[in-house]
């Protein structure tokens, strides 16, 4: 049964992939916000199909909340010495760490979660008429789904995801072209999380370095001011008929430096690999963020500090939202290991930052975290 017939009445995006024969190819993946609403699922989907049947109450996983970092500790000469040991831990052996008293004030952190529900509150007809265009296959713009083939299990989810910088009016694919109009407030809002997020985590780069007994300006030398990239991605996740078959995003590391994530909806749904366990992280009902170690800061670390293979499980009666925030140096700077010498040989090799991104997508996704190969010495 082909995607057409199986979805036939429900509304659809249509996504631009590059095969392996590197050839343009075209398809159309159902909106599942709209499979939800309509209640068009009958039997469920063949193409969200991810997971073997789980038998109720055998989950293979633990929950647990990551490892939480106070930012205010980080910033008082009596306590940050303590503090950037548990910030290098927590890098080292999870790869994510929740961070409090982090600066972003809860009106801003509440306006940017209440444009997100704007949006999704919108009809799948004012959503793609609020939305402009993207010029690329780079997954820009709303519900660009992360497909290189026809036969890709799909993620139970709906996305948009806009270039908040660098705003270069002369770049094709510039991403200022597809903020959505609706809700009004909704590009002020989510530039204004952007901004005072940026301020953030330009500081955990220079703790992260410090957190190494480097200077502490080692990894934020990679950041431009003007040039450095901002992509942001909102996720959503509706409820799930069969949580147990479907994912709302399949087994990835991030080609990001670092991911900021805000999430709320639910308090929990992200997992991580640890030990070769899934493992749920359980979110604290506040105003905390989620910080997510990127291949990029693997590479710089020279491996030190690990991203983490992450994944999003499904629930059956509950919506979640994500906005995640991805911070890379600018696209046409090349990247290499500072952590050098003594017991840690040079396993990483200097990369062009758009050249790894390029190449992340291009191989994705993949059974296991293979992405990274692409910057490892052979």
């Amino acid at each position: 049964m082909s995607i057409n017939e199986e979805f036939n009445g429900a509304h659809s995006h249509e996504v631009s992939f590059i095969d392996q024969n590197g050839e343009l190819k075209t398809t159309k993946i159902p909106v599942v916000q709209e499979l939800v609403r309509q209640g068009l699922i009958n039997h469920f989907p063949k193409r969200f199909i991810a997971l073997p049947p789980t038998p109720p109450g055998n989950h293979a996983t633990s929950i647990v909340t990551p490892p939480v970092i106070d930012i205010t500790k980080l910033k008082r000469d009596v306590t940050r010495d303590m503090e950037l040991q548990r910030l290098a831990e927590a890098a080292k052996e999870w790869g994510v760490f929740l961070i409090q008293n982090h600066g972003v004030e809860d009106v801003v952190l509440d306006d940017a979660k209440n444009a997100v529900r704007g949006f999704f509150e919108l009809s799948f007809e004012e959503k793609k008429a609020s939305v402009g265009s993207y010029k690329s296959v780079d997954n820009m713009g709303y519900g660009k789904n992360f497909v290189n083939s026809e036969d890709q299990p799909l993620d139970w989810i709906d996305r948009l995801a806009m270039k908040a910088a660098p705003g270069d009016p002369d770049e094709a694919t510039n991403g200022l072209l597809i903020w959505p109009t609706k809700p009004a407030n909704f590009r002020q809002t989510i530039e204004t999380y952007v901004e005072k997020s940026r301020e953030v985590l330009d500081g955990l780069l220079q703790d992260l370095a410090a957190s190494l007994s480097l200077d502490e300006n080692a990894f934020l030398q990679y950041f431009e001011p003007k040039q450095s990239e901002v992509k942001v991605r909102v996720n959503y996740y509706p409820p799930c008929p069969r949580p147990d078959l479907a994912i709302g995003i399949l087994p990835h590391s991030d080609a990001s430096a670092l991911t900021l994530l805000l999430e709320f909806g639910a308090t929990s749904g992200l997992q991580v690999l640890k030990d070769n366990l899934w493992t749920t992280l359980q979110w604290p009902e506040d105003n905390s963020l989620l910080v997510n170690i990127g291949d990029l800061v693997e590479i710089i670390s020279n491996g030190v500090f690990k991203s983490p293979w992450h994944r999003v499980r499904t629930q059956l009666d509950v919506e979640r939202f994500s906005l995640a925030y991805f911070y890379n140096p600018p696209a046409k700077s090349e990247i290499g290991p500072v952590v050098r010498g003594g017991s840690t040989e040079e396993t990483y090799k200097k990369v062009v930052v758009e050249d790894y991104v390029s190449n992340h997508y291009r191989i994705s996704p993949t059974p296991t975290k293979e992405t990274i190969t692409y910057a490892k010495v052979t």
